[in-house]
C-alpha cells in the first residue's frame, strides 16, 4: 500500500516545476520501466500489482492493487505499474552527424513520437529550445516507449547554439527548396518549428537552407503536416541518402 509521502510526490512529478526541482519524472508501463531499470536509471521508486511484480523481484517494490493504481496512474488503463527514476545529466553536444533539433514544439505527444523516431533512424542527439515541451513530461515518456533511454535530448539556448555551430543547417519551411530534391551532408542540423507558427525569425535567420515536404495533391488545400509526421518524412530521407 502507497504511503501518504508516496502518493504525495507521484501527484508533484506530474508537474515541471517538481521534476526539475526533485530531478526526478515517472514512467509507467512494463515495457517502458524494465527498458529504464536496463539502461541504468537510478530507481527511486516502483510500484506494481503482483502480476507485474513477479518479474522484477531484484528491485525494491511497493505492491500495490489494480484499483490503487488507477488511483495513482495518469493513464486511463494503467498497465501493472509505475515508477519513478532519477533524470539523466548529458555530456556536451558533439557536433557531428545528424542533429534533429525543436524550436517551440508544445505537444508532448508529438514530442514523444519525435524522441521515438530519433531511436529508429538512429539520431543520438536532439536539441530542444527552452520553449519546447518538457521531455520527463509523463505524456512524454509514455509517447517514447522507452526511446527516451536510448537518444540525449538537451535543452538550449537554440538562437545561441546555432551561432556557433559549425555545421549546415536546415530548416522545415513551406516556403523551402523541395526535399526529395536537396542534398543533404553527412553532418548537419535539422530544425522543426512549432505545430501552429513554424520556425521562429531568430532562428530562421541563422540557417543555410529552407526545404519543403512537396503537396502532391491536385487540391493543394491542406495547409501544413504534423511535426512528428514531417520528422518521419525528413528523416527517411536524410536517412535513405546517407
Amino acid at each position: 500500500m502507497l504511503s501518504k509521502n508516496q502518493l504525495k510526490l507521484i501527484q508533484k512529478l506530474q508537474q515541471k516545476k517538481y521534476r526539475n526541482e526533485l530531478n526526478l519524472f515517472i514512467v509507467e508501463g512494463k515495457k517502458s520501466i524494465v527498458e529504464f531499470l536496463q539502461a541504468g536509471y537510478r530507481l527511486e521508486l516502483l510500484i506494481a500489482t503482483e502480476v507485474f511484480a513477479e518479474a522484477l523481484s531484484n528491485h525494491p517494490i511497493t505492491l500495490v492493487s489494480k484499483e490503487e493504481l488507477r488511483k495513482v496512474s495518469a493513464l486511463k488503463n494503467p498497465d501493472e505499474g509505475l515508477a519513478i527514476f532519477q533524470q539523466r545529466k548529458h555530456k556536451g553536444i558533439l557536433q557531428e552527424g545528424v542533429i534533429l533539433a525543436l524550436d517551440n514544439v508544445q505537444d508532448p505527444g508529438n514530442l514523444g513520437t519525435l524522441i521515438r523516431l530519433c531511436d529508429w533512424f538512429g539520431i543520438e542527439a536532439l536539441l530542444c529550445n527552452t520553449q519546447t515541451v518538457d521531455c520527463y513530461n509523463p505524456k512524454v515518456v509514455q509517447a517514447t516507449m522507452g526511446s527516451l533511454t536510448r537518444v540525449a535530448v538537451h535543452y538550449v539556448d537554440l538562437a545561441g547554439f546555432l551561432a556557433t555551430c559549425s555545421l549546415p543547417v536546415y530548416v522545415m519551411d513551406l516556403e523551402g527548396e523541395k526535399l526529395y530534391t536537396t542534398e543533404f551532408p553527412k553532418n548537419c542540423v535539422l530544425i522543426l518549428g512549432n505545430e501552429a507558427n513554424g520556425i521562429s525569425p531568430e532562428v530562421r535567420a541563422l540557417a543555410n537552407k529552407a526545404i519543403t515536404i512537396p503537396r502532391f495533391s491536385k487540391h493543394q488545400q491542406t495547409e501544413s503536416l504534423n511535426v512528428a509526421m514531417a520528422g518521419a518524412i525528413v528523416l527517411g530521407q536524410v536517412r535513405g541518402k546517407s
